[in-house]
C-alpha cells in the first residue's frame, strides 16, 4: 500500500467520522432535544428503558453519548441506578443502527434505475439537496435537515474513499496474512478493543471494518472477534465520563463495561464450543458490509435479550464491586451540584435548572416563613435559621447563574432561549425575597432587644398584610414551578393590593402616633416591616411579569404594567376584588 493510498485512507476515515458527527448532531437538534428529556421521565421499567435507550441512540448515533447522559442522570440523582441499566442495554443495541445506514454505500452501479440508486449518484443528490437547504433556507429546522443530509453525504463519501483506498490490499499477501491472524478469538477481541478505544466510537469502528470488506479478505472468523472487541472498547469514553462522579455515577459507567464483557464471554463460549463440535460452514464465509452490519446487530441483540431479565443481578454485582463510601451514605449536601455533563445537552441542562430554581424558590419561601415565626416569637435559633436559608439562596443564585451562562454557549432553539432568559430574570428576584426575609428577622431582633410592643390594631394590620405576602409568594412560586401563566396573572392584582394596604397602614400608624397610642420608636420598625413586605411583593410581580412577557418574545416590565393599569382587564379587576375582600384592614 503506497503513500497516496494511505493518505486517501486516512482522509476517508476523517470524512467518515466528521459526517457521522454532523449527521448525529443534526438529528439530535431537529428532534428538539426532547429525546434526552424522555430518557429520565419515561424509564420506570427496564423494558421502557431499553426501548428508549435504543431509540435515542439510533437518533444521536452514539451509545457512548447516551450512556454519558445516563451517568449524569444518576450522578445528579435525577434517576436511580437500576433505571439506568435498562437504558444502557438499549444504547448498546441502538448503536448497531449506524451499520445499516453505512450499508447504503454497498449499492452497486449498473444501468437504468440501478445507476440512479448507486452510491455515487445517491450521495450526490443528497449532498445537493443538503447544501440548498443549508444555504438558501431561512428556517432553522430546514438548516438542520440540511446538516443531516450533508453529514450523510460526507459519511458516504468517506466510506467510498476508505473502500477505494483499501481495495488494492486484496492483492497483498502480507495484509491478508495479518487480517487472518485476527481470526484468533483473543487476538481479534484485543485488537477490536484497542482500535475502538482509540476512535472512541463503536459505530466508527464497525464502519471501518465494513470498509475493509472491499478487500475480500474479511471472513466471519475474523469479523466476529473484532466485533466483540469493538463492543468492549466502546466502554472507554463512558468510563472516562465517570471521573469525578459519585458512587452511583461510577456504577452506571461500569455497568456498560460489565454488560459488554458478559456478552462477549457468553457468546464467544457458546459459539466457539458449538463450532468445535459442529464446525459451522459459514465460519470462513467472506463478509460484506451487509453481513457485518447483520452480525453486529445480532450479537448486540442477543446480548440484550439474554441479560435484560437479570437487571437486578447486574445491579447487585456492580454494587458488590463498587461499594458505598461511608461518608457518601450519610452525608447531606446543603446545596446539590448542577450536573456539568448536561451542558452539551441544553434540554437536559434546562430541565435540571428548572428543578434547581424551584428548590431555590422553596428555600426563599421557607426563609420568609421562618422570618414570620421569628417576628411572632423571637429566638436566636430562629434568626440563625433564616440566615442559613438566605445564605443557601445566595449559593443557588451563584451556581445557577454561572451554569446558565455555560449553557448559552450551545446552539439553542427559540423556546430554549426564552426559558433561559426567564431563569436569569427570576433568579435575582427569588434571592431578594430571601434577603428581605432576613431583614424582617433582623427587625424582629431589634423589636425583641428594645422590648417594643405594638397596639392591638397595629398587630392586626400586620397580620393581614403578612398573610397577603405569604399568598403572593406562594402564587408566584407555584406559577413558576408549574409554568402556569393563568396563575401568574393573579400576582399583579395582589401586588397592587399589598401596596395599597401598606400605604394605608402607614397612614393609620401616623394617626396612632399623633393620638399617642403608638410611639416614634415603634414607628421605625413598623415602617421597616412594611417596606420589606412591599419589596417582596414587587419581586413576586417581577417573576410573574418575566413569565408572561417572555412568552410573547418581549420583555418590558414598565410597558406591561402600564398597559395593565390602562386597560384594567376584566381578569385583573376580578382578581383584585377577590383579594380585596379577603384582605381588609
Amino acid at each position: 500500500m503506497d503513500i497516496p493510498n494511505v493518505i486517501s485512507l486516512l482522509g476517508g476515515v476523517a470524512l467518515f467520522l466528521f459526517g457521522m458527527s454532523l449527521m448525529g448532531e443534526g438529528l439530535k437538534k431537529i428532534a428538539g432535544n426532547r429525546l434526552e428529556v424522555l430518557l429520565y421521565k419515561l424509564t420506570n421499567t427496564s423494558w421502557k428503558g431499553i426501548l428508549l435507550g435504543t431509540m435515542v441512540t439510533a437518533v444521536i448515533q452514539s451509545s457512548s453519548a447516551t450512556s454519558v447522559m445516563v451517568v449524569g442522570f444518576v450522578n445528579s440523582k435525577m434517576m436511580r441506578f437500576r433505571q439506568a441499566i435498562g437504558i444502557i442495554l438499549g444504547a448498546i443495541f441502538g448503536t448497531s443502527v449506524t451499520g445499516w445506514v453505512i450499508c447504503l454505500s454497498s449499492l452497486g452501479s449498473g444501468g437504468g434505475w440501478v445507476q440512479l440508486l448507486s452510491t455515487t449518484t445517491l450521495t450526490g443528490i443528497i449532498a445537493i439537496i443538503g447544501i440548498i437547504l443549508r444555504m438558501f433556507c431561512k428556517s432553522q429546522n430546514k438548516n438542520r435537515l440540511g446538516d443531516i443530509l450533508m453529514g450523510f453525504a460526507v459519511l458516504m463519501f468517506g466510506m467510498s474513499t476508505m473502500s477505494g483506498a483499501v481495495a488494492p490490499l486484496k492483492e497483498s499477501g502480507e495484509f491478508i496474512q495479518i487480517l487472518t491472524a485476527f481470526s484468533h478469538p483473543l487476538l481479534g477481541i484485543l485488537v477490536g478493543m484497542i482500535f475502538t478505544a482509540i476512535l472512541q466510537s463503536a459505530s466508527a469502528a464497525v464502519g471501518i471494518l465494513q470498509a475493509l470488506t472491499a478487500t475480500g479478505a474479511v471472513d466471519f472468523a475474523t469479523a466476529f472477534p473484532l466485533i466483540m472487541g469493538i463492543a468492549i472498547g466502546a466502554a472507554l469514553p463512558v468510563l472516562l465520563s465517570s471521573l469525578g462522579a459519585n458512587v452511583n455515577g461510577k456504577r452506571t459507567a461500569f455497568v456498560y463495561l460489565l454488560i459488554d464483557m458478559l456478552g462477549v464471554a457468553i457468546w464467544s463460549a457458546v459459539f466457539y464450543t458449538l463450532n468445535g463440535i459442529l464446525t459451522f460452514s459459514f465460519h470462513n464465509a467472506t463478509m460484506t458490509t451487509v453481513s457485518v452490519a447483520l452480525l453486529n446487530t445480532v450479537f448486540r441483540l442477543a446480548t440484550v435479550l439474554i441479560l435484560s431479565p437479570f437487571v437486578g443481578l447486574l445491579e447487585k454485582a456492580i454494587c458488590f464491586f463498587i461499594k458505598d463510601k461511608p461518608e457518601e451514605a450519610y452525608a447531606v449536601s446543603p446545596l446539590p451540584q448542577l450536573e456539568e455533563r448536561f451542558i452539551p445537552h441544553p434540554a437536559l441542562a434546562i430541565a435540571q435548572c428548572r428543578e434547581f430554581i424551584t428548590a431555590m424558590a422553596k428555600c426563599a419561601q421557607d426563609s420568609l416563613t421562618c422570618a414570620f415565626d421569628v417576628l411572632e416569637n423571637y429566638s436566636d435559633d430562629g434568626l440563625n435559621k433564616v440566615m442559613e436559608l438566605e445564605n443557601l439562596t445566595d449559593q443557588y443564585e451563584d451556581s445557577l447563574g454561572t451554569y446558565l451562562v455555560k449553557v448559552t454557549t450551545n446552539e439553542l432553539s427559540n423556546a430554549q432561549n426564552i426559558e433561559i432568559s426567564k431563569f436569569l430574570h427570576t433568579l435575582s428576584d427569588f434571592e431578594r425575597i430571601a434577603d428581605h426575609a432576613l431583614n424582617i428577622a433582623q427587625v424582629a431582633q431589634e423589636i425583641d432587644e428594645k422590648s417594643i410592643t405594638y397596639s392591638d390594631q397595629a398587630v392586626h394590620e400586620l397580620s393581614v398584610v403578612e398573610n397577603a405576602v405569604k399568598e403572593i409568594v406562594s402564587i408566584a412560586i407555584d406559577a413558576f414551578s408549574q409554568n402556569n401563566l393563568q396563575l401568574a396573572a393573579k400576582v399583579e392584582p395582589l401586588e397592587e393590593l399589598i401596596d395599597g394596604l401598606c400605604d394605608e397602614m402607614k397612614l393609620h400608624h401616623v394617626d396612632r402616633i399623633q393620638k399617642g397610642v403608638c410611639s416614634l420608636n415603634q414607628g421605625f420598625t413598623f415602617n421597616d416591616l412594611l417596606t420589606n413586605y412591599e419589596r417582596i411583593s414587587d419581586h413576586c410581580s417581577n417573576i410573574a411579569v418575566a413569565m408572561i412577557e417572555l412568552e410573547t418574545d418581549s420583555f418590558n416590565t414598565h410597558e406591561y404594567l402600564k398597559s395593565m393599569e390602562k386597560m384594567k382587564q376584566a381578569s385583573f379587576v376580578q382578581h383584585f376584588e377577590e383579594f380585596r375582600k379577603k384582605y381588609t384592614l
